[in-house]
């Protein structure tokens, strides 16, 4: 399974975070990460095996919502910053749409994220 992490500047502590609290999930085989490029950075300095695309500005998020439309990721987590503006919401945007349109569950938030993990291992 194909899960894309991704997190604006202010969020990125925050996903390290929670993927350090639920690394027996991230870690298995059967799942694959990708990610816009700096949160992968982050991610991967961690200790997690990740595919970084593109920054989000430059095109990562983009990148990642054609993935979605490909049917290649199944599920997007997303710590948004709704209280900072971003350069790259049209990509932003889109993407949120694709998983709309493709069924994709997409956690904006940290109580999402939690309830998709719960719902991952009870699975």
């Amino acid at each position: 399974m194909e899960i894309a992490i991704i997190a604006h500047d202010g969020k990125k502590a925050e996903m390290v975070q929670f993927l350090n609290e639920h690394q027996a999930v991230f870690h298995q085989k059967e799942i694959t990460l990708i990610s816009t490029g700096t949160t992968g950075k982050k991610v991967k300095k961690a200790g997690f095996d990740v595919l970084r695309m593109l920054s989000g500005p430059l095109g990562g998020d983009a990148q990642i919502a054609a993935r979605v439309a490909e049917g290649k990721c199944k599920m997007v987590i997303f710590f948004r910053d709704p209280l900072e503006k971003h350069p790259h919401e049209p990509d932003v945007l889109m993407l949120m749409r694709l998983c709309d349109v493709h069924d994709v569950p997409l956690a904006t938030n940290l109580a999402s994220a939690e309830l998709f993990i719960n719902a991952l291992k009870t699975s």
